[in-house]
């Protein structure tokens, strides 16, 4: 005998399918709220070798290759094909901050700086406020030591004076001789 659902159990089991659709929904939109509230950490990716404006500025044509190194560190990039170039690049991509990125583009004519060109470099003094952005208006450390905190460096670090040597032992007058005697 084949029986059939009545009418209210029709409505029952339609109005169970719509809550269970409804629940689906309201579900997917809370996942959605919370997927935004929650971040996967991403990792600071910094390349290349960071060149300040006040770098550049110690930079003169007739330079050797060595001096700009020493100024300048090792370049990023030396091309082969292009031993008369070395390029500088440094790029930063941090969370919550827009990505950094400086070129730097050095000539030399056989072992002498020709010129150099590229961006605009930022000084030490605000590529490091621009570093710390959980700080805001934060005041950025002083970057270069004076003549009185050189001074007050030395003396608060200079070694203890040594203890006077002992005089040295008498020298004996009396020299073994440097032949032996004769036979």
């Amino acid at each position: 005998m084949h029986v059939l659902p009545s009418h209210a159990a029709r409505a029952a089991l339609a109005a169970a399918a719509c809550a269970l659709v409804a629940g689906c929904g309201s579900f997917d939109r809370a996942s959605h709220g919370i997927a935004g509230a929650i971040t996967p950490y991403k990792v600071e990716i910094v390349q290349g070798n960071f060149v300040s404006r006040e770098q550049v500025n110690a930079l003169k044509p007739g330079m050797s290759r060595q001096q700009v190194r020493d100024i300048l560190g090792t370049p990023l990039v030396t091309d082969a094909f292009h031993k008369d170039r070395w390029d500088y690049v440094f790029t930063i991509r941090r969370q919550g901050v827009p990505p950094q990125e400086h070129r730097l583009a050095v000539f030399f004519k056989g072992d002498e700086l020709d010129r150099w060109e590229g961006d605009q470099m930022p000084t030490e003094a605000d590529f490091v406020a621009t570093l710390d952005n959980k700080r805001k208006g934060a005041a950025v450390p002083e970057l270069e030591a004076n003549e009185e905190k050189l001074r007050r460096f030395a003396e608060e670090n200079k070694p203890p004076a040594a203890p006077p040597a002992p005089p040295p032992a008498p020298v004996s007058a009396n020299y073994p001789p440097l032949e032996s005697p004769a036979r």
